[in-house]
């Protein structure tokens, strides 16, 4: 089961590499500074809904600091408080061990959605952006929410395989 779970955290930290490095050189130019995918944060709320709301949280916490550091110096902790938070609040709401894809991809724009939402409202409390939310909608946020969208029905079918691996052998080893 430990191993499992080492794979699932290197998956992570593969696909937050991948955000920085790969992802630039994917999208043109000109969309560089509208589409944001976060990979890691689609593979997060996998983890929340097939596994448990504690893991997301955890892990959106660690990976949003992670953003924080590597991309987002202007203010630390605002991926780490949006990705926890967003993560938790959709483990409460849609934890199912056999979530289905369109359910999952429900939670994937939902949570895409609320995710930049909350970044957008840190970052206008604290006066670092001045647009309006309506201006962010259109320009950043579905942008995002359709490449992230996109991202989570590529890797549906492997990441819930393995996913389901970890919860049966977490299972079987409790019953044990």
């Amino acid at each position: 089961m430990r191993k499992r779970k080492y794979v699932l955290i290197l998956l992570l930290f593969l696909l937050f590499i991948i955000e920085g490095t790969v992802v630039p050189w994917i999208i043109p130019d000109s969309w560089q500074m509208r589409i944001v995918p976060h990979l890691a944060y689609v593979a997060i709320l996998f983890v929340t809904v097939y596994d448990n709301r504690h893991s997301g949280l955890v892990l959106g916490l660690i990976f949003g600091l992670l953003q924080d550091v590597v991309f987002y110096g202007a203010m630390i902790g605002a991926y780490s408080f949006a990705m926890g938070l967003s993560s938790y609040l959709l483990g409460l709401v849609f934890r199912s061990p056999r979530a289905p894809l369109p359910l999952m991809m429900i939670v994937v724009v939902i949570g895409s959605l609320l995710l930049d939402s909350i970044l957008f409202g840190t970052y206008s409390l604290f006066e670092l952006t001045h647009e309006p939310y309506t201006w962010a909608l259109v320009n950043y946020i579905f942008p995002t929410v359709f490449v992230n969208f996109a991202f989570a029905l590529a890797i549906y079918v492997p990441l819930r395989r393995q996913l389901e691996l970890i919860t049966k052998q977490r299972s079987s080893s409790s019953q044990s």
